[in-house]
């Protein structure tokens, strides 16, 4: 855990905060030996939380720019649909190798740095996409530029993902981090659901002529971003730590690495929390595509993914208060995965019959409250399991396994697509098919019940490992309990003050 202060951020916090200071006994227990331990927390640290949240959400925003008008960007790069779905699949693709530099580079150089990078690569990779959509660049020019954009941009991720768990436990106290957790890891559905809030009705569905426009209104937040990050994130820790647990040097990388191997709960943890964040990942990215073939349009597809990303924020913070309080970890995480999985059997069979809007509504929202509801505290419950390997070692390890697995669901999930059946081949669909001037695809409506079917069947299966084999150790509480009940012993109480 980088632990480093520089002296200017000491004469500046001396100069900033005015608080007493708690003195402690130092590790030897020695009457004579006595060092300063100030255990505090500083308002900054909500300023650190913005650049995260903003960060993760302008990049899933960038991610799923093209997903909720899938048809449309056919015509508009003259690219069929599995190269519009490629947009998307590059960010799973990056984020193997990506994801271990990512984590390496997070416990060793610390979170400025890792966050700087990750905000540069979002910001190129936006302004690289607007650029792809000039009138001056080659129609046969567009979409190489713009994949090389969306792959920058697919870099920066593993950034995003593994920096809220590592944020949380160098900034905030114990009270306060599956909050801040919670907060910082729900800002990227949060982008999603703006996503397609906004795209929908900037691009409407007639023509492609606003695309240009909703690219420039995209990219915005990530340059924002890297100038925030650039100018007003000076450290990576603050001046004193807020807990016992931050004050603790974390296990090496590849030491780390070695220890969650052999950490049975985790590694079941891993692979259920992946199947989890694949499935999610799958259907927010093929959303508009499974619901058009039906007849439900763009607006609604965009309105049902809002919606989705919207009740999980809800279902996201009310676990996250709640796990704060009562330390839940393991109940919350197996209640909330069941009840998503059992949602999203209900989706699967709504969205492929016509006219069932309130019904795919209805469980749409309940899927993003359950399943969103677990995702900031798998996370949080992995650092417990594992402590005191670093953070960003283990929820690294959690992204991965679910790039990897999302990458794999959407990969089968479109070679099992099916024509739809020939009773539905006449009837109307909410897709945009035609081709326009500079088309030289179209977008085909295909029956996806199969691929759903598929994703279920897969979460079904991980959610009943997660049940049977995740046991909650929480090593890092206990850590911290027993810390503080040795200052008692010795009557040297611990106050957190906020400064």
């Amino acid at each position: 855990m980088d632990t480093s202060i520089n002296s200017t951020s000491e004469e500046n916090a001396s100069e900033e905060e005015n608080d007493s200071k708690q003195i402690v006994p130092n590790d030897s227990g020695e009457s004579s030996g006595y060092k300063r331990k100030e255990y505090k927390t500083y308002k900054r640290r909500w300023f650190v939380l913005a650049i995260v949240v903003i960060l993760n959400m302008s990049n899933s925003m960038i991610w799923l720019t093209f997903a909720p008008v899938a048809d449309l960007m056919t015509t508009f790069y003259g690219i069929d649909a599995f190269s519009v779905n490629l947009l998307s699949l590059v960010y799973l693709i990056a984020s193997v190798p990506c994801g271990f530099i990512a984590s390496w580079l997070l416990d060793t150089l610390g979170l400025r740095v890792s966050l700087l990078l990750s905000a540069w690569l979002n910001c190129t990779g936006a302004l690289l996409r607007n650029i792809s959509a000039l009138d001056s660049i080659p129609q046969d020019a567009k979409f190489p530029l713009v994949m090389l954009g969306q792959s920058l941009a697919a870099c920066a991720q593993p950034f995003v993902f593994t920096a809220p768990t590592k944020m949380a436990a160098l900034w905030f106290p114990m009270t306060q981090r599956a909050t801040a957790n919670m907060l910082a890891s729900m800002a990227n559905p949060l982008g999603v659901m703006l996503a397609n809030i906004i795209i929908p009705l900037v691009v409407g569905t007639k023509d492609t002529s606003n695309i240009p426009t909703m690219l420039w209104i995209i990219s915005s937040p990530a340059c924002f971003l890297a100038i925030m990050v650039t100018f007003g994130l000076c450290n990576s820790v603050p001046p004193s730590p807020p807990s016992s647990s931050a004050d603790e040097k974390s296990e090496p990388f590849f030491v780390g690495l070695k220890k969650i191997m052999r950490n049975r709960s985790y590694l079941v943890l891993n692979i259920s929390f992946g199947a989890g964040l694949g499935i999610i990942t799958a259907l927010t990215s093929f959303l508009q595509q499974i619901l058009c073939p039906r007849g439900y349009t763009n607006d609604f597809a965009g309105m049902t993914g809002a919606l989705l990303i919207g009740c999980g924020f809800v279902g996201a913070l009310l676990a996250g208060l709640y796990v704060d309080r009562t330390k839940k970890f393991e109940e919350v995480v197996k209640i909330s995965y069941g009840l998503a999985i059992l949602c999203s059997g209900l989706f699967c069979q709504f969205s492929r019959l016509r006219d069932m809007n309130a019904a795919i509504v209805l469980s749409v929202c309940f899927l993003g409250c359950f399943g969103f509801a677990m995702y900031p505290i798998s996370n949080e419950l992995a650092v417990e399991l594992t402590y005191p390997v670093a953070e960003a070692t283990s929820t690294g390890m959690m992204f991965i396994s679910g790039q990897l697995q999302g990458l794999v669901y959407m990969f089968v999930s479109q070679l099992l697509l099916q024509p739809l059946p020939d009773s539905e081949a006449d009837l109307p669909t909410g897709c945009v098919e035609g081709g326009g001037s500079n088309s030289t695809a179209s977008f085909v409506p295909q029956d996806w019940t199969s691929s759903i079917l598929f994703l279920v069947g897969m979460g079904t299966l991980a959610s009943i490992l997660m049940i049977l084999f995740v046991k909650g150790d929480y090593k890092r509480i206990r850590a911290e309990e027993e810390f503080i009940q040795e200052k008692v012993i010795r009557d040297t109480p611990i106050n957190i003050v906020d400064s």
